[in-house]
């Protein structure tokens, strides 16, 4: 595997269509057979720059399978390729998150905040339980809204869908780190 080309996406790197819906088995077997290919270890005897060349295609190419391999992160990925950086905060229709959702997200924040404060780690996790359901149930709508970009139905509208939904999963994903660490401090 050369460098990466300019335009090549993480999907041409492991020879599969710029899906949501990814092959993971030959995913999988791509990613075994390149990181044979690619290895550190098989460059040892070479000079510096040829080795220095094997760690950087090496982690590429591990950075690259983590972002396919995980529906999220490949949710992610994918909306940046039709042009929403989930991680700008100037992200197109990200910015524009309905007003409900946030003064719903500050909502938990606080009744997750007053858990932590009581030190009622079962409270926590029963908020937890049901932020991952919505989370999974935001990642499935980003999924179908993927899914419909790739057939070319309005891409507009699919794309603001879409963003909105990530942004969902991203401030879940937020507060279900927040437990965790409250769940880590308990148990202490």
């Amino acid at each position: 595997m050369a460098a990466r080309p300019p335009g090549a996406t993480l999907f041409d790197v492991f020879e599969l269509p710029p899906s949501y819906d990814v092959d993971i088995p030959a995913l999988e077997k791509r990613f075994r057979d390149l990181s044979l290919q690619l290895h550190p270890d098989r460059f040892a005897q070479a000079d510096a720059r040829e080795r220095r060349l094997s760690l950087e295609q090496t982690t590429a190419l591990n950075e690259a399978y983590r972002t396919l391999k995980d529906p999220a992160r490949r949710a992610f990925y994918l909306l940046k390729l039709h042009g929403v950086d989930m991680d700008r905060e100037d992200a197109g229709p990200q910015k524009d998150i309905p007003l409900d959702f946030l003064e719903e997200v500050m909502e938990l924040r606080e009744e997750l905040e007053g858990a932590m404060h009581a030190k009622d780690l079962t409270r926590a996790q029963a908020m937890a339980v049901d932020v991952t359901a919505r989370q999974r149930e935001a990642l499935h709508e980003a999924a179908d809204a993927l899914r419909a970009l790739r057939d070319g139905v309005e891409e507009a509208a699919l794309v603001k869908k879409a963003s909105h939904a990530l942004g969902r999963v991203r401030y879940f994903t937020r507060f279900l780190e927040q437990v965790e660490e409250f769940e880590e401090e308990a148990v202490v």
